[in-house]
């Protein structure tokens, strides 16, 4: 990343001391602002030292206010001190608690408990939500080891962790919405309190995880170091890595089974400091940390002042990702990442099928026999059977199902077809960049915004959402030359920003909430036939529309230089192209929900197989989409009948796996 004295630079010169205080200005004025609206600074003092149980404000003031201040200060020093062990050990300016999935891994780790073990919860929660956090860093490592752990390969391994441990976490949601409700808004973030349970459970973890910050502070400091001169030291890199992010994941796990998911404080904190100037270890250990407590102070204490104002609930959690997302945006561009690289052009798509109509003859049976086994074969009370094709009653509801998965996972594929071929990055589709996501927070502010939304009105809100995201995409990475590091760096912001209005939404108690949670799942099961004609026709409009555009897609892949040789107006090649990828993407999120991982699957089996050529890529990587969706609502339909797991859900396991796999093999 850039230099300390050029971050100095940028911070007009200020020391890490000037930049915490001048960022606590703010919670002073709102620290006593909170205290003059609960009675005054006297009062609160004395609720605070000796309160007097027959006052109600003191009672508030004593249980309520002052612990939920205590807590904020706390959490958010922990999550600032985890950020910076995080990138310590990674050498990555990126990493943080919720960028590598050590948050989702603990969140899940808890509601798996609260359905299966409850008793383990009484044992200690904090246990509970350390083995989840342990565990999904343990999948990144292990994703990101054969690249040595390279910033960008570890960055894009937690986003897929994320999204796979949020899929798995939206299952356990549909199926046991009544049971995990009380979760929403403690895994949203919230610091509510009642009493000081939860800062006397987490200050002495913290206090005895700064304590072990401070004795590895000199051995942490070798890794600033390149591996061959840190082990010419004598020093153990293994070990050390691993203590450092054992101790990371243990604060992390701490805070989480005390207030929940809590965004960003772990990145935004060491980034400031060492924005600052702070170049050694050991200053941005103490600064990040107080810089962390006095951020989350302030969004909390910001949050109470105004909260009032909205007659939703909103955790704090989601807001510090709200904020959060902006500040990576924001980051992106100044960051100078280890393996950054153009494109690497046409060589990308350089693998040819001998025989590309037979191999498309083949699918196209394939997928003739998909829908027969999706239309015809199934369970019923006396178990498995073959429907008569006649038989109306039945077909009427498997009809409109198969119908919009296929051309829900016609629309991804070609979306994420034209979107690898545009950045001649095999990486690159809908979900991983941050397209479906911008989309999905659209629809979600449609749903709970508009009067009675049609669906040509949800279409409408996507795409914007969609076409919205693709502008912050290229208004972000043109002047790096949509570098594909960076354009990945974008899906993470804008998936957590996703993250954070997912949260809110469902936080509130909404009844909708419900209906969120089963459209983000991927749940064919409320098309009926017209909409399942509607949607069909509007697959078949837009793959008809992108057949003009596949010179472009053949050129492109070559670099600027050469297709502006070749005639091509890139700009508006690329914006045309961009505008058929939202209109795509919103279209297939209103079925089958922003997580299935078919955008990325589908293009990159297509291209395996040997479909090289962009008319020919389009086509395999449709044939495989729209197999892959009817087998996945197939699959979800029978696997655990008389219940069903959406398409989108399914999908989203397959294809999540599968990206963990080649990722490993990379």
């Amino acid at each position: 990343m850039l230099g300390a004295a050029q971050f100095a630079q940028r911070m007009g010169g200020m020391s890490p001391a000037k930049a915490c205080l001048l960022l606590s200005l703010p919670m002073v004025v709102l620290f006593w602002v909170g205290l003059e609206g609960q009675g005054g600074f006297a009062l609160g003092l004395q609720a605070l030292v000796a309160p007097s149980f027959e006052n109600v404000d003191e009672l508030l003031l004593y249980y309520a206010w002052w612990p939920r201040l205590s807590i904020a200060l706390l959490a958010g020093g922990g999550l600032g001190l985890a950020g910076v062990l995080m990138q310590q050990v990674l050498r990555n300016p990126l990493a943080s608690p919720t960028t590598l999935g050590v948050a989702s891994g603990a969140n899940l780790a808890l509601m798996t408990a609260t359905l299966l073990a409850p008793g383990l919860l009484v044992a200690g929660r904090e246990w509970v939500a350390l083995l989840g956090g342990a565990l999904a860093v343990g999948l990144v490592f292990l994703l990101s080891w054969r690249r040595g752990l390279a910033p960008i390969v570890v960055v894009l391994a937690g986003l897929v962790v994320n999204l796979y441990l949020g899929a798995l976490s939206t299952a356990l949601l549909l199926f046991n919405h009544e049971a995990l409700s009380g979760l929403l808004i403690w895994g949203a973030g919230s610091l509510a309190q009642n009493g000081w349970d939860g800062v006397a459970i987490l200050w002495p973890r913290l206090a005895i995880s700064c304590v072990a910050a401070w004795f590895l502070l000199r051995p942490l400091a070798v890794l600033e170091l390149d591996d061959a001169s840190a082990k010419s030291l004598g020093v153990s890199l293994t070990y050390l890595r691993f203590a450092g992010m054992g101790l990371a994941v243990f604060i992390t796990g701490s805070i989480v089974s005390v207030v929940g998911i809590i965004g960003f404080i772990g990145l935004a904190a060491p980034n400031i400091v060492r924005m600052a100037g702070a170049r050694r270890l050991g200053p941005r250990l103490i600064w990040s940390t107080l810089l962390g407590a006095v951020l989350l102070a302030t969004t909390d204490l910001l949050l109470q002042q105004f909260g009032g104002m909205v007659a939703a609930f909103i955790p704090t959690g989601a807001i510090t990702g709200a904020l959060g997302a902006p500040l990576l945006m924001w980051l992106i561009p100044r960051l100078k990442l280890q393996g950054d690289q153009p494109p690497k052009g046409a060589g990308v798509f350089a693998r040819r099928h001998p025989a590309p109509s037979r191999l498309a003859t083949g699918l196209i049976l394939a997928l003739l026999g998909a829908t027969v086994l999706g239309l015809l074969f199934g369970q019923g009370v006396d178990g498995w059977y073959w429907l008569a094709p006649n038989n109306w009653n039945v077909m009427q509801w498997r009809m409109p199902r198969v119908m919009a998965a296929a051309a829900s996972g016609l629309m991804l594929a070609i979306a994420g077809t034209i979107l690898q071929r545009l950045s001649a990055n095999p990486m690159a589709s809908p979900e991983v960049l941050g397209i479906s996501g911008g989309c999905a927070i659209a629809l979600i502010l449609g749903i709970f915004l508009l009067p009675a939304p049609t669906n040509m009105m949800l279409i409408g809100v996507g795409t914007l959402g969609a076409f919205a995201t693709l502008l912050v995409l290229v208004g972000i990475n043109r002047k790096s030359g949509y570098l594909p590091e960076r354009l990945l760096l974008t899906g993470v912001a804008v998936s957590a920003l996703f993250d954070a209005v997912r949260s809110v939404m469902l936080a509130g108690g909404d009844p909708r909430g419900q209906q969120v949670i089963a459209w983000l799942a991927g749940s064919t099961y409320y098309v009926d036939i017209t909409n399942a004609v509607v949607v069909g026709g509007i697959a078949a409009v837009l793959a008809l529309i992108t057949l003009p555009f596949t010179r472009w897609l053949d050129i492109l892949p070559l670099g600027a230089p050469t297709a502006k040789a070749l005639g091509v107006t890139l700009n508006r090649a690329r914006l045309a192209l961009l505008l058929l990828v939202a209109l795509l993407t919103a279209c297939a999120t209103l079925v089958v929900g922003p997580l299935s991982f078919i955008g990325l699957l589908a293009p990159h089996m297509a291209r395996l197989v040997g479909f090289s050529r962009a008319g020919q890529h389009l086509l395999g990587a449709a044939l495989i989409g729209m197999l892959l969706m009817v087998l996945a609502d197939w699959v979800g339909r029978q696997i655990i009948f008389p219940y069903e797991i959406p398409a989108g859900l399914v999908a989203s396991l397959i294809g999540g796996a599968y990206f963990m796999w080649g990722l490993r093999r990379l």
